[in-house]
């Protein structure tokens, strides 16, 4: 199976963060088909070793397996049902989106409602509504019914899984952030398996990334690494609505974060090692590989925790993808891209070597 193939196909698997039960079930089924061992903590991280030589520094590279979505918070005596926000969810792309409510019987699908055109005032048209005004349609006719479909309260809900095969092999679908990095992970773990010299490389598909941030802890904390790389999206910034935000394109190839920070509610971020930096330099070089730089406000990945633990800390990097349209039902990304982002990792871990500096 082609990589492509594996981003369309975990593109299409639900895993609302704090339920990823499906897509950690199909990732073992591939790291299985490797032959590579795995193990899954009580959070629900997925891990493997790949052990390498103790000398040089310990790495682990990771990405989250869960997607953004919805909380079933309350059904309605009409059967009419109300969702709770669950990550970052654009509220002004929600309306008539279609999602599907993920019960202990079955998928059930629906649609977030969006008011009839005919019926809507001026001063209504151009509003957002918030979240907690919205509600999904799954044509139920009433509670019982709907409970008696399987729905409960606390039912995981996310956008229908849908991937659309766009022009030059890119693909436009949900939860590309960051089932492509779910992908490229096992693509990376079948390029190391075989290795026969460099560092310890711990690989983990972490959880609850969308939620708190923090669900790769344990993981990480098992793993004790001296570098941690996160794989993750860049923001493209190659169309009209994006471009004073920075220079990343799709198709540009893989990047490096060098500046993040979230201030609204979590004062966080990461500023990359100044070895990592030069180490994707040199082996992005070295390749014949493109790497783009991207610094920005308004994101934050799990990367920004692992960096403080430890007697010593964690030197840390956020290697990414660009994709378009963050979080929404239908975000863009290009497979070439991710390709290349696995060719990266793999030439820059070979370069980790017991001699590698990591004073800053």
């Amino acid at each position: 199976m082609t990589l492509r193939d594996l981003i369309r196909d975990y593109m299409l698997i639900p895993g609302l963060a704090g339920h990823e039960d499906r897509i950690r079930a199909r990732i073992k089924a591939d790291l299985d088909a490797l032959g590579i061992a795995h193990r899954t903590d009580r959070l629900g991280n997925l891990s493997a070793t790949l052990e390498g030589d103790p000398a040089a520094p310990a790495v682990l590279v990771f990405t989250h397996m869960d997607q953004l979505g919805f909380i079933l918070r309350k059904i309605e005596a009409s059967g009419l049902i109300r969702l709770e926000r669950l990550g970052g969810v654009p509220e002004r792309a929600l309306a008539a989106q279609a999602v599907v409510i993920c019960t202990r019987v079955g998928d059930v699908p629906g649609v977030i409602a969006n008011k009839s055109h005919h019926a809507t005032t001026p001063e209504e048209k151009y509003r957002v509504l918030p979240y907690a005004e919205l509600y999904v349609d799954a044509g139920f006719t009433s509670k019982a019914e709907a409970e008696a479909a399987g729905l409960r309260i606390g039912d995981p809900v996310v956008y229908r899984p849908h991937v659309m095969d766009l022009a030059n092999g890119r693909l436009a679908g949900t939860s590309a952030d960051d089932r492509a990095g779910c992908a490229a992970l096992v693509d990376l773990a079948a390029r190391l398996k075989d290795r026969r010299s460099g560092p310890t490389v711990h690989l983990v598909w972490s959880v609850q990334e969308e939620y708190n941030l923090r669900g790769v802890l344990p993981a990480a904390a098992a793993a004790k690494p001296d570098i941690a790389f996160q794989i993750d999206l860049l923001l493209a910034c190659d169309t009209p609505d994006m471009q004073s935000r920075g220079e990343v394109t799709l198709g540009g190839g893989p990047g490096i974060s060098l500046y993040s920070f979230h201030g609204r509610g979590t004062l966080n971020g990461v500023i990359p090692h100044p070895a990592l930096v030069a180490l994707m330099e040199e082996a992005a070089q070295a390749e014949g590989l493109p790497l783009q730089r991207s610094a920005h406000t308004g994101a934050l990945t799990d990367l920004s925790y692992i960096q403080f633990m430890g007697e010593e800390g964690v030197a840390c990097l956020d290697v990414g993808f660009p994709m378009r349209y963050t979080h929404s039902a239908l975000e863009v990304v290009d497979p070439a891209d991710v390709a290349q982002m696995v060719a990266l990792l793999q030439s820059a871990i070979a370069r980790i070597t017991p001699g590698f500096n990591l004073i800053r």
